[in-house]
């Protein structure tokens, strides 16, 4: 479990807070995500958690422990993926997986076995200097996990992936949870979230502006409204209809009656939209 209790951040001591008053809560077995651009205050939320930052004021706890006073061995439940490569460019990838494995004093994870699941058996020998981008966010999502991790700090594990790789990475995310790991992942990219997060936050200039799961938020916010697309004379019409209004409803009994509707879309909000909704302006990295 993570807990985070009115948590503050101030770099510089100059009052701009870069996290202002943030606290939420994640549940064992579950995919919390951390939305936002770049300098919402994601990664500071996330640096505090894991003792990269000094806890300023607030409180903040992992599986019950406060972050100010956990020991080095506590670690071993912990994993961590960061958006910058951070590995040993000299060392092969198995190399890498194996070193961190053995920095570990609880069973890990097979390195091949690991390196085989995303694709990245056939390069297990080669110099991680020479993987692209691509692949060493592969490695190190694997590094993240290579402990068996109680808690799971994500930073952007898609970044640079290509989209079958991607469906790998987020299969082996649901695992964790699914084992019962707690799972932060921040990031800027909605369609992820929406597809891996059990409840999202938006992040925005250090508060967080909504929380909840994806579906309450899409239906919190976005419209109850039905496009549906049918031929009528040969020619194809669009038309919105009010899912709420007893007309609308008696509409789309027609529509669907006639035998001409092709296409029915619900107009629920995506996440992104939510965001614009929220802040007033768009996300971008």
């Amino acid at each position: 479990m993570i807990e985070v209790e009115h948590l503050s951040h101030d770099y510089d001591g100059k009052g701009v807070l870069a996290v202002d008053d943030v606290s939420f809560c994640v549940e064992p077995g579950t995919i919390y995500g951390f939305l936002g651009p770049s300098g919402a205050g994601k990664s500071t939320v996330q640096n505090i958690l894991t003792g990269l930052l000094t806890l300023q004021r607030g409180s903040a706890a992992l599986l019950g422990q406060a972050v100010s006073s956990l020991r080095p061995a506590f670690f071993n439940r912990v994993g961590y993926s960061f958006e910058l490569p951070n590995l040993f460019g000299k060392l092969t990838g198995y190399e890498n997986l194996d070193y961190f494995a053995r920095l570990f004093a609880v069973p890990t994870e097979d390195p091949l076995r690991l390196l085989d699941r995303v694709g990245l058996a056939a390069a297990a020998r080669k110099r991680v200097s020479q993987y692209s981008k691509g692949m060493k966010q592969r490695l190190l999502f694997l590094r993240s996990i290579i402990n068996r991790p109680e808690v799971l700090f994500l930073d952007e594990p898609e970044s640079g992936l290509d989209p079958t790789t991607s469906l790998v990475i987020k299969e082996m995310i649901r695992e964790q949870r699914d084992r019962g790991a707690t799972i932060l992942l921040t990031t800027h990219n909605m369609y992820a979230a929406d597809e891996l997060c059990d409840r999202v936050a938006f992040m925005d200039k250090g508060k967080i502006l909504a929380e909840g799961s994806p579906r309450e938020l899409k239906l919190n916010y976005g419209e109850r409204v039905a496009e549906i697309e049918y031929r009528d004379g040969g020619k194809l019409h669009s038309e919105r209809v009010a899912l709420d209004d007893k007309a609308g409803r008696v509409r789309i009994t027609e529509l669907v009656s006639s035998g001409a509707v092709e296409t029915v879309h619900s107009m629920e909000a995506s996440l992104g939209a939510i965001f614009i909704k929220l802040t007033g302006r768009k996300l971008s990295a």
